[in-house]
């Protein structure tokens, strides 16, 4: 267990202790500002289309960060350590996870409501969408996670990172942004149970890649 708290307070403090902690902040002002340029001032569209956005710009914010998420730990000989103190692979996944929900989520629930602002969406809207990416934060870190071991072993591998989860990301921004339109009564009850599979299935999925990598 103290090898496990280790781990994940080793995480939390290589995703925020370079500054990285207001990545996703920055990153949703950005998307923010730059997405009513390409709508122009049509208010009534920019409504309409921002919640969208917002879920393709979580689902990016994410997956910046995927090769500080595994490769700096089998670098150093960190992932084989563990295995020799006889961690299971999936539970190191878990403990990844768990430390990559927190490190980038909790900034992209700040950035959410600026964010929210400028994309002229209003406080029922934006209480939705806070609602939505809380649902879906631990099904997006473990897609990240994913993909990060699937890739630690390959040079430039976060350029397909992306591609390696969108397939999988795809319901979340279905489900995410159905929960906007006022038809959609089951589409948070469809995020909800979208993010539990991703979430119940993602240490299992990163741990094969672990021992992959490995071998």
């Amino acid at each position: 267990m103290t090898t496990l708290l280790a781990l994940f307070w080793r995480d939390l403090r290589r995703a925020w202790g370079s500054g990285a902690l207001w990545l996703p902040v920055l990153f949703f002002l950005l998307v923010a500002t730059a997405f009513p340029f390409a709508v122009g001032p049509d208010a009534p569209l920019l409504q309409r289309a921002g919640g969208g956005m917002v879920w393709v710009a979580a689902l990016l914010a994410a997956l910046l960060p995927i090769d500080r998420l595994v490769r700096p730990d089998r670098d150093v000989g960190v992932l084989d350590q563990l295995a020799v103190r006889g961690i299971a692979d999936e539970v190191i996944a878990a403990v990844k996870i768990v430390a990559h929900a927190i490190a980038f989520g909790l900034p992209l629930m700040i950035a959410l409501f600026p964010a929210a602002a400028l994309l002229a969406q209003d406080a029922a809207r934006t209480q939705v969408l806070a609602t939505g990416l809380a649902i879906a934060i631990p099904a997006l870190a473990s897609l990240a996670v994913l993909s990060a071991a699937l890739t630690a072993g390959l040079k430039g591998g976060s350029a397909i990172g992306g591609l390696l989860v969108l397939p999988l990301a795809v319901p979340l921004l279905i489900f995410g942004a159905g929960m906007l339109d006022p038809s959609g009564r089951g589409a948070m009850k469809l995020l909800g149970a979208t993010s539990l599979l991703l979430t119940m299935i993602g240490p299992f999925a990163a741990g094969a890649a672990l021992r992959g990598l490995r071998e």
